[in-house]
C-alpha cells in the first residue's frame, strides 16, 4: 500500500521524478504538497497566529506555500528565511507568497513550523542556522516539522546537531521516510501525520507494520484446521507457558508443550506431550514448533533444538535456541522465523559471519544469510526477509521493557505460522497484537497479563 510504505531519500527523488515525467510540473506538486501540509496546520493553530522558518531549497518552498494558504485562511504569519531561495520552484513559491521576510529570529507566538531543510540534508546544520532554529522553538508555545525536522538524517534518524528542538506534530510529505520509524530521531517528531501526494507505490520499498486483517475461523473448522502448535519444554518450564499462554489467544487451535515432565503450573487447557521429542514431532499434524523461551543452553538443550530443527514442518526460534544456533543446523526449504533482540542478533551475526552495523542491518543481512525471516525486536523492532522485504514497526508501550514480554511475543507468531500465516507475514501480525495487547494491559502490566490481552488485540483485527 502506497500509504504504508517507507522510503529512503533516492526512492523519494525517484518517485518524485516519476509524477515530473507524467506531466506534473515541481510547483504543482509543491502546491500539492504543501497546501495538504498548510491544512493540517490550520487546524491545530485554530486562528492563532504561526511562524514559518523557510530554507533555500524545496523545504523552504512548501514554507512559503503554507505561509501564503494560511494567510488566505486569516492566520496571522510571520516568514523567517536565512538564506534567499535557490530552486526554481522554491523562487517561485516566495514570488507568490509577495510578503515581508524577515531574516533572523524576531518572532514569538503560537505555533512554529520548521520548513528549513528537509529529508534531503544529510550532515549537521551550521551553527548559526542551529541556533536560529532552536531559538524560535524555545518563543512557541506549539511546534511543527513539515517532513523531516530539520538537523535529523531522513534515512537513519540520526540526530545530527546536539540539542534539536522537539516537536508536537511532523507531516510527512508523500511518503513516510526512515527517520519517522526509527531513533533517536523518532523521539523528537510527536505525533506524526502523512499527507498524500500522489506518490505511486515503489517496489522493494520498506512497509510500516500496520493493523492486519485475520480472518476468524471459517464455519467447519476444528483444532487442527486452525492450526497444532508444540512448543519445546526446557530447563526454565515458565518462558514456556507464557508463550503457551500467548498462543492460546492469538488463534492457534490447539497449543502442545514437550517436556519430560509436566509442569505443575500447566493449565488444564495445555496438553502435556512427554515422550521424546523426535518422537513426538512426527505427529503430522503438528503445523508449527516453537523452540527456545527457557531452553537452557546445555548439551540437553542443543539436542532438542537439534530435534526441533530436523523434524519440524515450520519453526520458531526465540531465546536460548538463537544463541545456540549454527549454520549446519538449518534445514533447508523449513520455513523458519527467528525473533532476536539486539544482543541474540548481534551473537547470530558472528555465528553466520554477518558483518554489519545497526538493528536493520544486521537483520536484512541474516536474514539473507541464513534463509530465516528474522524479527529483530526492541525500541524500533523490524522484520526482515531473506528477499529483502523489510517492515518497521510503529512505537509500541515503553510498559514492554520488562521481562517475558519476548516470550509472548515468541508464543504469538508461532500461533500465526501454526494458522497457516508464512514466516513474514506471520511476524508481521506478531509484532502489531503485542502491541496492541500492551496498549490494552495499561502501565506497569505483568507479562501474564500482557499475554492475557492478546486475545482483545486479536478482535480488534478480526
Amino acid at each position: 500500500m502506497a500509504d504504508a510504505q517507507i522510503l529512503t531519500a533516492a526512492q523519494m527523488r525517484a518517485a518524485e521524478q516519476a509524477l515530473f515525467d507524467a506531466g506534473t510540473s515541481v510547483s504543482e506538486l509543491m502546491e500539492i504538497a504543501a497546501s495538504g501540509a498548510a491544512e493540517w496546520i490550520r487546524r491545530v493553530a485554530a486562528g492563532r497566529s504561526v511562524t514559518v522558518l523557510c530554507g533555500p531549497g524545496n523545504n523552504g518552498g512548501d514554507g512559503y506555500v503554507i505561509a501564503r494558504r494560511l494567510r488566505e485562511a486569516g492566520n496571522a504569519v510571520t516568514v523567517i528565511a536565512p538564506l534567499a531561495p535557490k530552486t526554481d520552484a522554491a523562487k517561485e513559491a516566495k514570488r507568490r507568497w509577495d510578503g515581508p521576510v524577515a531574516t533572523s529570529a524576531s518572532a514569538e507566538g503560537d505555533v512554529f513550523v520548521d520548513c528549513l531543510f528537509g529529508s534531503g540534508l544529510a550532515r549537521p546544520l551550521v551553527a548559526e542556522h542551529a541556533l536560529l532554529l532552536r531559538d524560535l522553538a524555545a518563543r512557541h508555545r506549539y511546534r511543527v516539522a513539515v517532513d523531516v525536522p530539520s538537523g535529523i538524517a531522513s534515512d537513519s534518524g540520526a540526530v545530527l546537531n546536539e540539542r534539536l528542538p522537539t516537536f508536537d506534530l511532523t507531516l510527512a510529505l508523500g511518503a513516510w521516510k526512515f527517520a519517522h520509524w526509527r531513533l533517536p530521531g523518532r523521539a523528537l517528531m510527536g505525533q506524526m501525520r502523512l499527507v498524500p501526494i500522489g506518490i505511486a507505490p515503489v517496489e522493494g520499498a520498506a512497509q510500516l507494520i500496520g493493523r492486519p486483517t485475520i480472518a476468524a475461523p471459517l464455519a467447519d473448522s476444528h483444532k487442527y484446521r486452525r492450526g497444532l502448535l508444540g512448543i519445546v519444554g526446557g530447563a526454565m518450564p515458565g518462558a514456556g507457558l507464557l508463550s503457551a499462554n500467548a498462543a492460546q489467544r492469538a488463534g492457534a487451535g490447539y497449543v502442545k508443550i514437550f517436556a519430560r515432565l509436566a509442569d505443575p503450573r500447566t493449565p488444564a487447557d495445555i496438553v502435556t506431550e512427554t515422550s521424546p521429542l523426535a518422537e513426538a514431532l512426527q505427529d503430522a499434524r503438528i503445523a508449527a514448533v516453537l523452540v527456545g523461551p527457557g531452553l537452557g543452553r546445555d548439551g540437553a538443550a542443543k539436542a532438542l533444538l537439534g530435534d526441533a530443527v530436523r523434524h519440524a514442518h515450520a519453526l520458531v526460534l526465540d531465546a536460548d535456541a538463537l544463541m545456540l544456533l549454527a549454520p549446519n543446523m538449518l534445514a533447508p526449504g523449513v520455513p523458519m522465523l527467528a525473533t532476536p533482540h539486539d544482543g541474540e542478533l548481534e551473537t547470530l551475526c558472528r555465528t553466520f559471519g554477518v558483518v554489519a552495523e545497526g538493528r536493520q542491518a544486521r537483520a536484512l543481512a541474516l536474514a539473507k544469510v541464513s534463509g530465516m525471516v528474522v524479527l529483530a525486536k526492541g525500541a524500533d523492532t523490524c522484520v526482515a526477509a531473506p528477499d529483502g522485504r523489510l517492515a518497521l514497526a510503529p512505537p509500541a508501550s515503553s510498559w514492554l521493557s520488562v521481562a517475558g514480554t519476548g516470550d509472548v511475543l515468541a508464543g504469538i507468531a508461532a500461533s500465526r505460522m501454526a494458522g497457516g500465516a508464512d514466516p513474514f507475514t506471520a511476524a508481521c501480525e506478531a509484532v502489531w497484537l503485542h502491541g496492541e495487547a500492551a496498549r490494552r494491559a495499561g502501565p506497569a502490566f505483568t507479562t501474564t497479563l500482557l499475554a492475557e490481552r492478546v486475545a482483545e488485540a486479536l478482535a480488534a483485527a478480526l
